[in-house]
């Protein structure tokens, strides 16, 4: 066995990891406890990377179709690439360059971007190129360089061991950035402990945690910190000397700041007055504060101002540039900031610069050798779908992304998808919902088998190394793309093209990228993989001569700015794109789970990752249940503006009456319909164009749904279909699919509908459960009462079950199937006239520790004992390894004995 040093593949804290393997096949993982950015944690999705190394659900070959009523066919990778060259090179023919655009993703390396970027720009000519990364992080970059020239976060990890107050604003960073968090959490156990300040809607495990909670509501960020700002200048808490030496339009900002009294302030952010004097007080007494901030200020149609105004409490304070204290935005992706080095947006050109400087174009021409790059603007990712939809845009090229799940208005982005004349799909997955709309679908590398470099969220850079080869034919993402140029800029008469796109290794194309950054604010004219290698992970600036990068930056008080000077941005309070109504009376809040990622494409593919939160529910306040005659456990049809979705409902004191919250990551390949963002708006930001995808307008009633089916089936021995369940969760009104287990991988297919299910879909679905002909079963079918039940025994052990119009049992031959066991009252179950539940053991029910499996009901049996939480932990082990769910242990401990410290 070996081990390879790589890179984590999911957020945006970008922890080390070691994977384990033989050479072939990826056995293990565990955190590199040399990394500075994790120094050896994994949360639960970092700690399970190894279990998502399968090919079973892997895109093997390449696939194409040339006429949209074709069902794809295997082809060579000469075809698919000489069918999509061709087809590229008529379209811009015909229509021109912007006829085509690209869109892309934060999860690519740095190299995959830039070759990505070069090929949009320096060969097609269009700056039709976007990514992903554009719904979680745009607004952060257009934060940062309103007031601060440039988009380079201050602040490092390294100033959580130095601040004496934490603000978070926006991310629940206990369940996004789980290893950040602990870092926070030790932080604040030694003595004396930094302050906690969390501004968040919900009562998130991040907000649990705090001295203070403001649950403000959704969209008033801005008058809270306009607010703050208002208390400290009046407590006399700004810092006059800082403000005069090193920035400038404060004296405007001071006007504005003078109409949000903490009274007024406190009216539009639903909390009282005293919290916001206080938050401000504790944040301008603080001798160093760090500000921590996500999605939350991100996702808003005001975002870039949300960003600003956070920037804006430490300039006036001059927290910045000192151990501890500065503004730090926490991306939500492995390489965000690597796309956003490279230029791999619309609004972006390599190295930090901008397309509407015709002095920025040419310096990138001359570097690349082309006479010039395209000066009309691109469409970013809403625009671009939008482009897409209006027969503008006519061929589109995807890589990494699943914008079928993860844009908003999923009516609009799918009508785009179909009405394109050419969707090409660079994608490891062959089964995410975009892959439907493919005609060409290329076979990518993932986690495990790629080399290159991301950065993460503190301008650290880090090198990604391969531990196995892809499987079947996939390819290296910067391959793909390269080999694509050459054969399209053949078409298009580019003899340059096989120049332009040259490389044969990524270490040749991070040299050519280093030379975009030279004399730019990021410059890392000093780094290349040979230091990676030495030294280990970078933090830029690092330029030529220089022996390490910069922990911290403007120390010095000096900003990328004409002047040099930091600029007060002038924020004010704007209304929300979408407010509630009589019609839609509710605010949809939508965010993250802590063990699922992005639209699930691989954590989806863990059955452990599926325990803590096994399917889609929507959070609401108990009074807004009850009002609508809805309890826990009840579907609900969820209306919005754009379309609808039935799911079941949960009660939650984390929410204000009033607010709903739905997790992001289901979509159509877990759920029926496209998930959250069916509901979610595509209204965005004018300047950062990051869309308003945190709040949505909703109603919620209930809905009737008498027919139920529950369908079991064991994975790990072929017996099941993912992909056949899975094409099945559209033909009821309401259905579900979840992996459960941990040896062994089991599926569950839940739907309900109104009436009885018609013979065909019955056996469509015990097809896919693996009760075939010839297949042993035992079964009962009882026609008059629509009751119909199948159990398959396999080596002693239930295999799989189905059952249809009687569905009480489902939850008993769950745990059955989980503790292998397959008595005499299991054949009895599955033969009797009734549902008659055997007597077994309840349900253990939701898994709060999944590195050691330690269930909500076993903790609370323990809890009431009165044990201090360190004895359960010593006997339990949760808790103990990864660290994810400390933040719910401590608040259950403090649920269950109110006089127990939250922090034992």
């Amino acid at each position: 066995m070996r081990e390879t040093k790589s890179i984590c593949c999911y957020c945006g804290v970008g922890c080390g990891v070691l994977i384990e393997h033989d050479g072939r096949r990826i056995t293990g993982v565990r955190g590199d406890p040399d990394h500075p950015a994790n120094f050896g944690r994994l949360c639960t999705k970092g700690s399970t990377l190894h279990l998502s190394a399968r090919a079973d659900l892997r895109a093997l070959a390449p696939e194409l179709r040339r006429s949209r009523g074709d069902r794809r066919h295997r082809a060579t990778w000469d075809e698919a690439l000489d069918f999509a060259a061709g087809r590229f090179a008529s379209t811009i023919g015909a229509h021109g360059p912007d006829a085509v655009a690209f869109y892309i993703s934060g999860q690519l390396l740095t190299e995959d971007y830039y070759v990505f970027n070069k090929l949009a720009r320096a060969l097609v000519g269009t700056n039709n190129i976007d990514t992903n990364s554009r719904l979680c992080m745009s607004s952060a970059v257009v934060g940062y360089k309103l007031t601060l020239g440039a988009d380079a976060p201050p602040a490092c990890y390294a100033d959580i061991d130095h601040a004496d107050l934490f603000l978070i604003a926006g991310s629940n960073t206990a369940y996004a950035h789980p290893i950040l968090f602990r870092r926070i959490e030790d932080a604040r156990a030694r003595s004396p402990h930094p302050k906690l300040v969390v501004v968040d809607p919900r009562r998130t495990d991040t907000a649990a945690a705090a001295d203070l909670h403001l649950a403000i509501r959704p969209g008033t960020d801005i008058a809270l910190c306009n607010a703050m700002l208002h208390v400290l200048a009046a407590a006399g808490l700004v810092d006059r000397g800082f403000v005069a030496a090193h920035t400038e339009g404060f004296e405007a900002l001071e006007r504005t700041i003078r109409d949000y009294p903490p009274r007024r302030a406190a009216r539009i952010c639903g909390v009282d007055a005293d919290q916001i004097v206080a938050a401000a007080r504790l944040f301008g007494h603080a001798r160093a504060a760090l500000s921590l901030y996500c999605q939350g200020l991100n996702q808003s149609t005001h975002g870039a101002h949300n960003n600003a105004a956070i920037v804006n409490l430490h300039l006036a304070t001059g927290q910045i540039g000192r151990p501890g204290a500065g503004p730090l935005s926490l991306t939500g992706q492995p390489n965000a900031m690597g796309g956003r080095e490279v230029g791999g947006m619309a609004t972006l050109l390599p190295g930090h610069r901008d397309p509407e400087r015709p002095a920025h174009r040419a310096e990138i021409a001359a570097l690349w050798g082309v006479p010039g790059l395209p000066a009309r603007p691109g469409k970013t990712a809403v625009e671009l779908f939008e482009a897409v939809a209006d027969g503008e845009i006519k061929a589109l090229w995807i890589a990494c992304t699943n914008p079928a799940q993860s844009m908003p208005d999923q009516r609009l982005v799918r009508a785009a998808l179909e009405r394109a004349e050419l969707v090409v799909l660079q994608e490891a997955y062959r089964n995410t919902e975009t892959a439907a709309f493919a005609d060409v679908l290329l076979p990518a590398a993932s986690w495990g088998e790629k080399d290159g470099t991301v950065t993460n969220s503190e301008r650290r850079i880090s090198r990604v190394r391969a531990a196995v080869a892809p499987p079947g034919e996939a390819r290296a993402d910067w391959a793909i793309t390269a080999d694509f140029a050459r054969r399209l800029g053949q078409r298009l008469g580019r003899t340059d093209a096989q120049r332009l796109f040259a490389w044969r290794t990524p270490a040749e194309i991070f040299v050519e990228h280093r030379e975009t950054t030279r004399g730019r604010d990021l410059d890392i004219t000093g780094l290349d993989f040979a230091k990676l290698e030495r030294d280990g992970p970078q933090q830029w600036p690092l330029p030529e001569g220089a022996t390490t990068g910069r922990a911290r930056l403007y120390a010095d008080g000096r900003f990328p700015t004409a002047s040099g000077r930091a600029r007060f941005a002038d924020t004010r309070h704007a209304p929300a794109a979408e407010e509630a109504d009589a019609r839609f009376p509710l605010l949809l809040n939508t965010g993250r789970l802590r063990d699922q990622w992005h639209g699930m494409s691989r954590t989806g593919t863990v059955a452990r990752l599926y325990s803590h939160a096994p399917r889609p529910a929507l959070a609401m306040h108990p009074a807004d249940l009850a009002a609508r005659g809805l309890a826990a456990g009840d579907l609900a049809r969820v209306t919005g503006r754009r379309g609808e979705i039935v799911v079941a409902v949960e009660a939650s004191a984390e929410l204000q009456p009033g607010q709903v919250f739905l997790p992001m990551h289901w979509g159509g390949r877990s759920m029926r319909g496209a998930g959250v963002n069916t509901l979610t708006s595509a209204a965005f930001d004018p300047l950062s164009k990051q869309p308003e995808l945190k709040l949505a307008a909703v109603q919620v009633l209930k809905v009737e749904l008498p027919y139920g089916i529950v369908g079991l089936a064991r994975l790990d021995d072929g017996l099941g279909s993912l992909d056949a369940l899975q094409r099945l969760l559209d033909g009821f009104a309401y259905a579900t699919l979840a992996l459960f287990g941990r040896d062994a991988t089991f599926v569950e297919f839940v739907a309900r509908d109104r009436d009885a299910a018609a013979p065909a879909s019955l056996a469509a679905i015990d097809e896919a459960l693996g009760f075939t002909a010839g297949v042993r079963e035992l079964r009962y079918d009882d026609t008059a009462r629509g009751v119909s039940k199948r159990i398959r025994f396999l080596d002693g052990q239930i295999a799989a079950a189905r059952l249809a119009g009687e569905t009480r049992a489902a939850a008993w031959l769950r745990e059955s199937m989980l503790r292998g066991v397959a008595d005499a009252e299991a054949r009895r179950f599955a033969a009797a006239p009734i549902d008659r539940l055997p007597a077994a053991a309840p349900p253990r029910g939701r898994i709060v520790c999944d590195c050691y499996d330690v269930a909500e009901a076993e903790l609370r049996r323990e809890l009431a004992t009165a044990k201090p939480l360190a004895d359960i932990q010593a006997r339990l082990k949760c808790g103990t390894q990864c660290g994810s769910c400390l933040p719910e242990l401590r608040r259950l401990a403090a649920a269950c004995s109110p006089a127990r410290s939250v922090r034992e």
